[in-house]
C-alpha cells in the first residue's frame, strides 16, 4: 500500500497509509445500466434499491489499510425518505396553485425544517456505514445544524460570498465534530486564513481570465471584429466573451472546491490521535471534473460509469490516515468499545432525505 510522509509539526516525521479503490468501469456498469432499467420500468420507484447497490460498490471497493468499507442501508428506507420529501414538493406546489399567499408561510417554514432534515440524514448515512464490523454515527444537534447551515447560507448571502469560508468552516466542524468511529470522535480545526486563501486564489482565476478575456476583446474590436467573423460587431463579441467566462467560472469553482477538501480533511483527526489527509492536485480535479460532464454528453450518458469510477479512484487515491500506534491494536481497542454502539443499529432506524 503506498504510503506518504509528511512532516509533523514537532519536528517528527508521519506516515500516511493512502486508501485505493478497486472497482473498474465494466464492473459498474453492470450494476448501472441494470438500475437504470429497473428505475425506468417502475416508474422511479427502484432508484431507492439503485442507491444502495451503487454505494454497496462503492463503498466494498473502497480500501483502507487492507480492509473496505461497508453499506448497510436498505431500499425501504431509502424511499420513504423520497417520498417525505417528495409529499412535501406536492404540497408546496399545490399550494402555490390554490393559495399562493400560503407560500409565503411555508417557505420561512421550510427553511427552518431543512436543517432538521440534513442533521437526520448525515446521522443515517453515518450510521448505515461501517469498517471493520464498526459502524459510524453521527451525534450533531438540529441546533448546530441550524447555525451550519442556515446561518452559514444567510452570512454567505448578506456578504456576496466574501464570509463564505467563514460559512464553511461551520459547516464542516458541525459535520465532523459530531461524527464518531464506534464510540472515538472525529474532531476538526481548519485555518480560516488557508481557507480564505483558497476563496481568493479562486477569485484571482476569475478576475485574471476577465482581464485577459477583455484585452483580446478590445484587440478584436480594434481590428475590425466584423471582417474576421465575428457576427454582429462588437456586441457579438462581447457576448462570445461572456461565454467564454463561463467554464472559467466553473474551473475556479472547481479549484476551490479541490482546496477546501484539502484544508478540511487535513485538519481532521480521530480520537484526537489518528490524522487525515487530502492532497488532491486542484488542476487536475477541475479537469477530471470537466472532462467526466463532457464525455458523459457526448456518448449520451453511456460513459458515466466510466467517469464515476474515474473521480472516485481520483478521490480515494488521494486520501490517507496516519495512525498513531500499532495498526492491529489500535483497532482492536476500538472495537472492544464500539462494538455494542454498532450492535445496537444492526436495524438502522430512520430514513435518507437525499439531502
Amino acid at each position: 500500500m503506498a504510503a506518504v510522509e509528511q512532516h509533523d509539526p514537532a519536528g517528527g516525521r508521519r506516515f500516511f497509509q493512502r486508501a485505493s479503490f478497486t472497482g473498474n468501469a465494466s464492473e459498474y456498469f453492470g450494476i448501472w445500466i441494470v438500475n437504470i432499467l429497473l428505475t425506468i420500468i417502475t416508474f422511479g420507484i427502484y432508484s431507492a434499491w439503485a442507491k444502495v447497490r451503487r454505494n454497496r460498490y462503492f463503498y466494498g471497493n473502497t480500501v483502507l489499510l487492507d480492509h473496505s468499507f461497508e453499506y448497510h442501508a436498505k431500499g425501504k428506507q431509502i424511499l420513504i425518505g423520497r417520498l417525505i420529501v417528495f409529499g412535501f414538493l406536492i404540497v408546496i406546489n399545490i399550494l402555490s396553485h390554490a393559495a399562493p399567499l400560503a407560500l409565503l408561510v411555508v417557505w420561512p417554514i421550510m427553511l427552518v425544517i431543512f436543517p432538521w432534515f440534513l442533521m437526520r440524514g448525515l446521522r443515517f448515512n453515518a450510521r448505515v456505514t461501517s469498517y471493520r464490523n464498526v459502524r459510524f454515527d453521527f451525534v450533531g444537534t438540529y441546533g448546530g445544524a441550524f447555525k451550519a447551515i442556515f446561518l452559514g447560507a444567510l452570512v454567505t448571502v448578506v456578504s456576496v460570498g466574501l464570509l463564505s469560508p467563514i460559512a464553511s468552516r461551520w459547516f464542516y466542524k458541525y459535520v465532523f465534530d459530531n461524527l464518531r468511529y464506534g464510540d472515538r470522535p472525529f474532531a476538526i480545526e481548519p485555518r480560516l486564513g488557508a481557507l480564505y486563501e483558497a476563496l481568493i486564489t479562486a477569485i484571482a482565476i476569475i478576475l485574471a481570465a476577465v482581464v485577459v478575456l477583455g484585452f483580446f476583446s478590445a484587440a478584436m474590436i480594434g481590428f475590425g471584429g466584423n471582417s474576421m467573423g465575428w457576427g454582429m460587431g462588437s456586441i457579438s463579441l462581447w457576448h462570445w466573451m461572456i461565454v467564454l467566462v463561463f467554464p472559467i467560472y466553473i474551473f475556479a469553482g472547481l479549484y476551490y472546491r479541490a482546496a477546501v477538501r484539502n484544508i478540511i480533511w487535513s485538519a481532521a483527526t480521530i480520537d484526537r490521535r489518528h490524522q487525515l489527509r487530502s492532497d488532491l492536485g486542484r488542476r487536475r480535479y477541475a479537469w477530471i471534473a470537466i472532462s467526466n460532464v463532457v464525455v458523459t454528453l457526448v456518448t449520451l450518458g453511456l460513459m458515466r460509469p466510466w467517469a464515476a469510477v474515474r473521480m472516485q479512484r481520483f478521490l480515494t487515491e488521494h486520501t490517507a490516515v496516519h495512525v498513531d500506534g500499532e495498526i492491529g491494536v489500535v483497532f482492536d481497542q476500538i472495537r472492544s468499545t464500539g462494538s455494542a454502539i454498532s450492535a445496537e443499529y444492526l436495524d438502522v432506524d430512520g430514513f435518507d432525505f437525499g439531502f
